[in-house]
């Protein structure tokens, strides 16, 4: 199924719902030929004015939510867009409240960061029946046909750079996974964590980085000493730094002497994980610094606590996913479906949420290391070297 085809119904749909509205408004106005009612019944269809875009985002809790908003939101109005941005604080019958509110207030196109990819039925099917695209941003939303487009970065890859970054650290591999001359035999004790069970990414990360774990684990070089080695096991629900933390408490203590017992690396799909992963090795005695005898830990999303710890030498590394980049997609995806054109996908055959195959835009990712900050995070302008030092983002 093509791209064209997929949108064909909703972009049709769009261009005559804006075109209807636009040919009404000349009505009523009167205007003469030439004038800025008949330009906007001519060209509805491919222009922004007048047309409202609902922007679902799940949290504030994490500052990556807020920049992605504010970024998308920016881009859009910049556009000639009109926008309502809402924020649901992980709170999943707060955020069905606000799509359906975002419907009957007129939105013409949806873009949807989900808390749970499962939660949203009813109002994916309210948006079908009303012929109003949704693109899912970041997190796949499953199990309903009504999903047009998907943009996000490439999952499974930060999933492997990640366990690159662990493997890395433990001295096992150079940086880009090559086996290191001089690499210990192990075993090496390690932990997984994983993300939440109902955001579909988190499956992808934990995917990636156990098929590129997984030769190490065979051979005897790493060892999951608490035997919990599955998705279910290791998933942390909504991400909470606090559930991670007490998790990493409770394996330390059944398995490791409560930290007398030696623990070389914890996988970490995110740095709020990372850092609740960090403070209950720190308070079993390990570190404070990995120099000092702290597990090497790995992480996601470059949050600016977490870039001072990699700074520190605390956290070993994070994956950098430029949201910069991908607010700046998600609005050329809007763009193109607001024009009544197909967006541009890069990948049409791996996201299936269930009920299709959803058409999307993955972007690359980046590890960030301690001696790639001033090069990628600071040089890029994502953050400045005083709030590197702080730890606070201004």
């Amino acid at each position: 199924m093509t791209i064209r085809r997929i949108f064909g119904r909703r972009a049709a749909g769009l261009a005559a719902v804006l075109s209807a509205g636009a040919l009404a408004l000349s009505a009523c106005a009167g205007g003469g030929a030439g004038s800025t009612t008949d330009a906007a019944a001519s060209g509805a269809a491919g222009s922004a004015e007048g047309i409202k875009v609902g922007i679902a985002m799940p949290t504030q809790t994490s500052e990556r939510w807020i920049a992605d908003g504010n970024a998308v939101k920016e881009g859009l109005e910049k556009a000639g867009y009109l926008v309502d941005l809402q924020y649901a604080n992980d709170d999943i019958p707060t955020q069905t409240q606000q799509i359906d509110q975002m419907i009957t207030n007129g939105a013409k196109i949806l873009v949807i960061a989900s808390i749970d990819g499962t939660a949203l039925s009813s109002q994916l099917d309210a948006a079908g029946a009303a012929n109003i695209p949704v693109v899912s941003y970041d997190r796949l939303i499953r199990d309903n046909e009504n999903v047009d487009f998907y943009v996000s970065f490439d999952n499974y890859k930060v999933g492997v750079a990640q366990a690159k970054a662990l493997l890395f650290g433990l001295g096992l591999t150079d940086k880009d996974g090559n086996k290191a001359a001089d690499a210990p035999k192990g075993p090496l004790n390690i932990e997984l964590f994983a993300g939440s069970p109902d955001d579909n990414n988190a499956g992808f990360f934990f995917n990636g980085a156990m098929d590129t774990l997984k030769p190490f684990i065979e051979d005897g070089t790493l060892v999951v000493k608490s035997g919990q080695t599955a998705f279910d096991q290791a998933a942390t629900l909504r991400w909470s730094q606090e559930a991670a933390q007490k998790r990493m408490e409770d394996i330390l203590t059944s398995t490791y002497g409560g930290g007398s017992e030696p623990l070389a690396g914890v996988l970490s799909p995110f740095d709020g994980i990372s850092r609740g992963i960090i403070t209950a090795l720190q308070g079993a005695g390990y570190g404070p610094t990995i120099a000092d005898g702290l597990p090497v830990v790995t992480g996601q999303d470059a949050e600016i606590a977490s870039i001072k710890l990699i700074n520190d030498g605390v956290q070993q590394s994070t994956i950098f996913k430029d949201t910069r980049l991908l607010a700046e997609q998600a609005v050329k995806t809007v763009k193109a479906i607001g024009s009544g054109s197909e967006p541009e996908a890069n990948d049409t055959e791996t996201y299936d949420n269930g009920m299709k195959v959803v058409p999307a835009f993955l972007l690359e990712v980046q590890t960030i290391l301690k001696d790639n900050i001033e090069s990628d995070i600071i040089g890029s302008g994502y953050y400045t070297a005083d709030e590197v030092a702080a730890g606070v983002s201004k």
